[in-house]
């Protein structure tokens, strides 16, 4: 199937890539990045985030993927990217017709093993070429997959931030729907289904971790900082939250 989706264009990837200046807010909870390397002008976007609140034993730091982006006076960049592969769903649809509930599947499961090879490949392209903080990176496949390099890329609406709304600033920034036909429902997954989208972070400490449960303090100052209504931000991060509405 591989092949002849090949041979017929099937499928198509598409995706955008962004390189911003960035710092950590002076609050030390969010990270604004600029356009420009001119941070002396008013910042371009906002990315609010949240961090770590239940106690667990032996943890020393409670983290935020802000902490992972220098403070003011300490020029950083923050990356982001999002892919996409066109044409599975009518793909999937021209098979179902036929009653080929076995190519509708496997044409559905090549679309996402595809558009995660197009993120692995451009993350790479990140670190050695676009932005260029690990030059020198030659890995192997197999370390590549077991994520040896340099740095991470945490996807908005994933356990390092549970908040999908956070796609919305992505989205803005890069003009992603116009640039490369990405679009956002109004539950905020992506579509076409098979699409991956996330923030780069090059770091050398910068680790996966998860928010885990929240507090209603950081709920409300999250909300605050973010210009959203209580309720609104709540319900957004409803699966996560340490206490009753």
């Amino acid at each position: 199937m591989l092949d002849e989706i090949v041979k017929n264009k099937t499928l198509q990837l598409k995706g955008c890539y962004g390189l911003y200046a960035a710092n950590r807010s002076a609050g030390g909870e969010d990270v604004d990045v600029w356009s420009t390397e001119d941070r002396s002008t008013p910042a371009a976007a906002t990315f609010c985030m949240l961090r770590q609140q239940a106690e667990a034993e032996s943890q020393a730091h409670y983290l935020s993927q802000a902490d992972f982006v220098a403070p003011t006076g300490s020029p950083d960049h923050l990356g982001m990217f999002a892919v996409s592969c066109f044409g599975a769903e009518a793909a999937a649809a021209a098979h179902e017709a036929n009653n080929d509930d076995y190519s509708k599947i496997m044409v559905q499961a090549l679309a996402d093993r595809l558009v995660e090879a197009f993120a692995e490949k451009l993350h790479r392209d990140m670190r050695t070429t676009h932005w260029g903080y690990a030059p020198d990176e030659q890995l192997s496949t197999d370390d590549l997959l077991k994520v040896k390099y340099a740095g991470i890329r945490p996807a908005p609406g994933y356990p390092s931030q549970p908040d999908h709304t956070e796609k919305r600033t992505m989205w803005d920034l890069m003009d992603v729907e116009k640039t490369c036909g990405i679009q956002l429902s109004s539950s905020l997954s992506m579509m076409p289904a098979a699409s991956v989208s996330a923030l780069v972070f090059a770091h050398p400490d910068a680790t996966y971790f998860a928010v885990g449960k929240i507090q209603k303090d950081q709920v409300t100052n999250y909300a605050e900082r973010k210009s959203m209504p209580l309720e609104e931000c709540e319900r957004w991060l409803s699966p996560i939250l340490n206490y009753d509405r």
